[in-house]
């Protein structure tokens, strides 16, 4: 394998054939952008010098979506016009400073490329070129490899083969390893003399057999992963293809997928063993879970961190943290940086937003706490809300611990309900409440503090 080794990703392609004003290599699958998943393969395989060739719309997005990938850094060059692939290895090769070593090209619109797919190309790497290959069922679009041997001959694209070339079932998978000397030289002399008016990658091995260069193909285990995505159809089959490759990488670190179907999760996310996930359950990126727990069914996790032995059944948890043997739904709504305590139960239809519930707090029907800290063991009853808007600004509400809040209690931030106080149904707390005072009415007047 070459010492030296970058990768130039060709990702500017209109892909009108998505029908959307969003470019193709930006549309996601499994909550990534497409041109993440390419990205990612070479960060694993460990390369980090990438280029990416892209259109004024896209090139906006590299540098955050190559940071999200694990790339501390990339570039993106502009290719406009779209002149075919071998005007955009041109441009690549015009920004990149000529070296000795291997430099990968690929596409952009392969998101079901696989690491071990691109380190095999790397490893057959020393050649003019080592061609990724792939077997794959007929009839098929893509260019036919015609070989001699173990030695690759030329690409006839489907458009321009005879019958024979047509039963062939080897293809060109669009992943190609050059030295890159030997490529400089070669895309120098490219020529769009054909009816596109384009220049072809393709062509260097024209040239290359002119110069009785090696050719190597490398074939590849599943056709699958050398797919590209060009419309809404295939971008569906590849979603489905990633969706079942994620699910069954949890599965073999030992969480249980009741349905891996109708569960869609995102990759890198922290999910420990004996976790159990029931269908219909989404879990996107930033989200852990700690062993034991229990997701769904109909669940909804971003950016969620959930503890151990916790239960969420119909909810969505989003930007928050649940703590271990915790409660959630079904119906919960848990959004905006809350964090909820051990053992806290949260019932039907509570939405707690911006909110800390320390341990043992119950609200178990219909409630709203936003802005609040909620001390421990303290009960919400059904109805409540903390009012935490005025117009202008939002206020924040303290309520004590061993408070019990009556059902349909409003509660007008900002205030403060203090240790064991009680409200009465029906209440409207404009005012602090001392420790331990019971308070009725709208607006709320004390009945004094409990007897022992």
């Amino acid at each position: 394998m070459s010492k030296h080794v970058r990768a130039v990703v060709l990702a500017a392609g209109k892909g009108t054939r998505m029908n959307s004003v969003r470019p193709k290599v930006l549309h996601e699958l499994c909550g990534r952008p497409m041109l993440w998943f390419v990205l990612r393969a070479l960060h694993e395989a460990g390369v980090d010098d990438v280029t990416v060739v892209t259109n004024s719309d896209v090139a906006p997005h590299v540098e955050a979506i190559a940071r999200l990938a694990g790339h501390a850094a990339s570039s993106a060059v502009l290719q406009e016009p779209q002149l075919g692939t071998g005007h955009a290895v041109q441009i690549a090769l015009a920004h990149l400073e000529p070296r000795e070593g291997t430099i990968l090209v690929l596409n952009g619109d392969m998101p079901l490329i696989e690491v071990d797919l691109v380190r095999s190309a790397m490893a057959r790497a020393g050649n003019a070129l080592a061609l990724v290959t792939a077997r794959m069922p007929l009839p098929s679009s893509f260019g036919r490899i015609v070989r001699r041997g173990e030695h690759v001959q030329k690409i006839v694209e489907a458009r321009d083969a005879d019958e024979d070339e047509l039963l062939i079932d080897e293809m060109n998978a669009g992943l190609y390893a050059y030295d890159e000397s030997k490529l400089r030289s070669a895309i120098a002399e490219l020529r769009n003399e054909n009816s596109q008016g384009e220049y072809y990658l393709t062509d260097t091995i024209g040239n290359f057999r002119e110069r009785s260069e090696t050719i190597v193909p490398v074939v590849a285990g599943d056709y699958r992963s050398v797919l590209g995505v060009n419309d809404r159809i295939e971008l569906a089959a590849a979603s489905a293809l990633l969706r079942a490759r994620i699910c069954e990488h949890y599965m073999r670190k030992g969480v249980t997928l009741v349905d891996p179907q109708s569960t869609y999760l995102e990759p890198g996310l922290d999910i420990a063993a004996d976790v159990t996930i029931l269908p219909n359950t989404a879990i996107g990126r930033g989200s852990s879970i700690g062993a034991h727990s229990e997701i769904g069914p109909n669940a909804r996790l971003q950016n969620a961190r959930i503890g151990e032995h916790v239960t969420i059944c119909d909810s969505v948890v989003i930007d928050s943290a649940i703590g271990d043997l915790a409660i959630v739904g079904p119906y919960a709504h848990v959004r905006g940086g809350a964090e909820i305590g051990t053992a806290v139960r949260l019932g039907n239809f509570v939405e707690v937003k911006g909110s800390t519930l320390a341990p043992g707090v119950k609200a178990n029907h219909l409630a709203y706490v936003g802005d609040s800290t909620v001390g421990e063991r303290t009960n919400i009853g059904a109805g409540t809300i903390t009012a935490n808007f005025n117009g202008k600004v939002k206020n924040r509400t303290t309520i004590g611990k061993d408070v019990s809040i009556g059902s349909n209690t409003t509660i007008v931030a900002p205030v403060t309900i203090g240790d064991g106080a009680l409200t009465g149904a029906g209440t409207v707390v404009l005012r602090d409440v001392p420790a331990g005072d019971r308070v009725v009415g709208n607006p709320a007047k004390t009945l004094g503090k409990k007897t022992p």
